[in-house]
């Protein structure tokens, strides 16, 4: 059987850490800014991690 192509839209979104989770931006950062407090624009800057449940399934998408 042919080796599994990864999901091209996933692997630009994720990145891998060095112990294996996946890394992913923000949403709600492209526009409308002047709606959001500084605080909330401050804190959708930095990355997070994909949770848990949601990380077994994206594990498939991004090798």
């Amino acid at each position: 059987m042919p080796k599994m192509k990864s999901h091209s839209g996933a692997e630009k979104r994720f990145k891998r850490t060095g112990s294996g989770r996946l890394k992913r931006s923000h949403g709600f950062t492209s526009h409308l800014k002047r709606n959001q407090s500084q605080k909330q624009k401050r804190k959708l800057r930095k990355s997070a991690l994909v949770s848990k449940s949601d990380q077994k399934r994206i594990d498939d998408l991004v090798q």
